[in-house]
């Protein structure tokens, strides 16, 4: 895979992820360990958008991706814990681990 399809697959999951922090900051009553999962992969998208400018490792890129991706998989294991969950923000969680899930593949 071309890191500028990387570039780009993380650039989606970085607005997942922003779109889930939104819609976290707007709905009411979001359990606490769904919002500090969704905070998480919120702040390291972004740091992992800032790290694909400064290098070409491909080994330091798939750990990141591996990282966002568990996280991913905490977000969503919350979201199904959780008793009701604002259904734009189980969206978006489902669309940031689903695009993590799909660009993990892609790089093993």
């Amino acid at each position: 895979m071309q890191m500028n399809q990387v570039k780009e697959r993380l650039g989606r999951v970085e607005q997942c992820a922003s779109d889930a922090m939104q819609a976290c900051q707007s709905a009411g009553g979001v359990p606490q360990e769904l919002q500090q999962c969704v905070t998480e992969l919120d702040r390291r998208s972004h740091e992992a958008m800032q790290m694909m400018q400064g290098t070409q490792d491909e080994q330091r890129i798939v750990q990141c991706v591996d990282d966002l991706e568990q996280l991913g998989d905490r977000a969503m294991a919350a979201c199904r814990r959780a008793d009701s969950v604002d259904p734009q923000l189980k969206t978006a969680v489902q669309q940031a681990h689903a695009e993590l899930s799909s660009l993990k593949h892609q790089l093993h």
